[in-house]
């Protein structure tokens, strides 16, 4: 008698088990302590929305139309959850990340002409000088393997610590990481209390204990904001003095020295883990895809030669950027956003009650079988008409009025910092090490990402 084997499927980079059966309460808070995604059915990769209740009525919508109106067309019915602001806002205070309404408004329109074209470029040199440095220090580990996940968060700190205070004077920046590193390890997994709903006034004791170093934190920061005002600006502006300089045009208002220090926190929180995260499991596809190493690999000589990467380079390295995207859909750093429904409304057909959870899976949505072919396959093609993609299928950088406002700046600093290394290094998966995407607060590979580095 023949056995017919069927053949292996290709394998597939690290995923996350997503829940194939209802969690209930305690089953929610065992998973969301120990990986958040783990509390997204499978079936949000199937289906438009998926609801249930745990102790309060929850809905996890994957719907393009649906995920548009939340965003875009109805953004003052959805404000972030009551958890995202418990979490955050003991860190980066009422900045732009957090408030809302007119408090919100007001400092976007503060900080949007920061992060213009232009002045993003301007700040280009900062991510050539750190793509350089990451190059210096993996040279060290030619032929053994490296954790390219420490040595991105050192690159991207580099960089956000040089544009936002590019004097250094009296601000310790390893105390600053640590405190920030402290902070989101001890606060950002979802409490007992978080899962249940238990109001914003009831203390959780996690978050009580890592509020000391991030209050020392604040006092330098105010320390160097104080000291730079009196100064005055430098002669290549960097992030500071570009919203020291800042007024709102409509009001006139300008940010005082805690709103600036709340936002330059949000900047150098938001700014350097994810761009570090989105470095690290690109350089995990590739290892993963040599081929696709390889294809990169002579993009990134054709253009460069034995140079490093800059800004002026981003348009002539598609294949590069290519695969930052689709590392952004496959490990969006922001993988899982809450809102709170504040009135009456319909969602795919199904009722949505003042007060219920509307929760975006991000990492659901960027795996979604009817939005995307073959989802867990790792295929930069799938960018190579950005047209063809649903605006509201891939949302890694959120939209609508709050898309992140710092988005052209990650990408042109991970196109530069990816590009340098691909074109002078070779990256190999190490056997058994393979990283384990786990999400507190962002998407974080846990174990770190180790690979194996030879110098070309």
């Amino acid at each position: 008698m023949t056995v017919h084997h069927r053949p292996e499927a290709s394998p597939v980079p690290a995923r996350v088990p997503l829940a194939t059966a209802p969690l209930g309460v305690f089953g929610s808070l065992a998973a969301g302590r120990r990986n958040v995604l783990e509390l997204i059915p499978e079936l949000a990769t199937r289906l438009p929305i998926v609801s249930g209740r745990t102790v309060k009525r929850w809905h996890m919508v994957t719907d393009p139309t649906a995920l548009r109106r939340i965003l875009r067309d109805r953004v003052e019915d959805y404000p972030k959850s009551v958890v995202t602001k418990l979490i955050l806002e003991p860190a980066i205070g009422d900045s732009l990340f957090v408030a809302e309404g007119a408090q919100w408004m007001w400092q976007r329109r503060v900080a949007a002409p920061v992060f213009s074209h232009r002045n993003v470029s301007a700040l280009g040199p900062v991510m050539t000088a750190a793509a350089d440095r990451a190059c210096a220090r993996l040279a060290a580990s030619d032929g053994r393997a490296a954790n390219l996940y420490a040595e991105m968060v050192a690159a991207t700190f580099e960089v956000i610590s040089d544009v936002t205070f590019s004097d250094n004077e009296g601000f310790d920046r390893q105390a600053v990481h640590k405190a920030i590193e402290g902070y989101i390890s001890q606060t950002a997994k979802v409490s007992f209390l978080d899962v249940v709903g238990a109001p914003a006034w009831v203390p959780r004791p996690s978050r009580l204990i890592a509020t000391g170093p991030m209050r020392e934190m604040k006092r330098m920061a105010d320390r160097s904001i104080d000291r730079r005002r009196a100064e005055g600006a430098k002669p290549v502006p960097d992030l500071l003095d570009l919203l020291l300089q800042g007024e709102d045009p409509k009001s006139g208002r300008r940010m005082t020295t805690s709103e600036l220090r709340d936002n330059l926190l949000t900047f150098i929180v938001a700014g350097h883990e994810t761009t570090a995260l989105t470095l690290a499991w690109s350089l995990y596809l590739c290892a993963f895809d040599e081929g696709a190493q390889a294809q990169a690999r002579d993009e990134a000589q054709a253009v460069l030669g034995d140079r490093t990467a800059t800004a002026a380079d981003l348009p002539h390295l598609p294949l590069v950027r290519r695969i930052v995207d689709e590392a952004l859909r496959m490990y969006p750093p922001a993988a899982f956003l809450s809102r709170t429904a504040q009135t009456q409304d319909e969602l795919c057909g199904r009722e949505i009650r003042p007060g219920d959870t509307v929760i975006l899976p991000i990492y659901a949505l960027h795996r979604h079988h009817l939005l995307w072919i073959d989802p867990d396959r790792f295929d930069p093609a799938r960018f190579a008409d950005p047209k063809a993609i649903d605006r509201f299928a891939y949302l890694p950088f959120g939209d609508g009025p709050r898309i992140c406002i710092g988005a052209s700046f990650a990408l042109q600093e991970a196109v530069i910092v990816l590009a340098t290394l691909l074109a002078r290094f070779r990256l190999a998966r190490v056997p058994g090490k393979d990283p384990k995407p786990v999400m507190i607060l962002t998407l974080r590979p846990e174990g770190g990402v180790w690979l194996s580095v030879t110098r070309l």
